[in-house]
């Protein structure tokens, strides 16, 4: 594996609320420099994206709007971690903020990047199961739709138009193998 290029440089070149891009001027193993740019969030604490499963293996999904795509999509409950939160608790909170419910537990399956070579962020997937009713107030501007769904009909969901976003899809089928794999069943096919 090749080393690291060596930072030579980095500088603030927009700021917005959530968001700052920065320039990175790097110096790589056989001399070459480029400048590139790379998106970071308001902090370097995260996000998560949550897998809640109901006891008979049913997924419960949101519907809401998103202004980069300006259509209502389908996908996981998910958001930032706040300063100083854990990841589970940050996990447990938005379920109960965005579904509804808590769980009993809460499993982090792994960490997703997103656009890597542009955004400097990681999305921690995590399995919530033994979900009981429990509602938080959240900070979303309506309130959302919540959709339940088969996990055994993951192929099918996936394939919905208005279930595209890339975390969401990954997240289910890796918690759908983790659960296969705990259960001592078959792997993904």
């Amino acid at each position: 594996m090749p080393n690291k290029p060596a930072i030579l440089d980095t500088r603030t070149v927009a700021r917005s609320r959530l968001f700052r891009i920065e320039a990175v001027e790097l110096r790589f193993d056989n001399g070459t420099q480029v400048e590139f740019e790379r998106m970071r969030g308001s902090g370097r604490v995260g996000a998560v994206i949550v897998v809640p499963v109901l006891r008979d293996d049913t997924l419960v999904l949101i519907r809401e709007y998103g202004v980069g795509v300006e259509r209502y999509e389908l996908g996981l409950p998910k958001g930032r971690v706040e300063p100083g939160e854990d990841l589970l608790a940050a996990a447990n909170r938005e379920i109960m903020e965005e579904i509804g419910y808590a769980a009993e537990r809460l499993t982090p399956i792994r960490a997703l990047s997103l656009a890597p070579g542009y955004f400097g962020h990681h999305t921690q997937v995590i399995l919530a199961e033994g979900l009981y009713p429990q509602s938080a107030p959240g900070d979303e501007p309506e309130p959302l739709e919540v959709v339940e769904r088969p996990l055994d009909e993951l192929e099918a969901l996936v394939m919905e138009e208005e279930f595209s976003e890339g975390r969401s899809i990954a997240a289910l089928y890796l918690a759908r193998d983790f659960i296969r794999r705990r259960q001592g069943g078959s792997e993904a096919r």
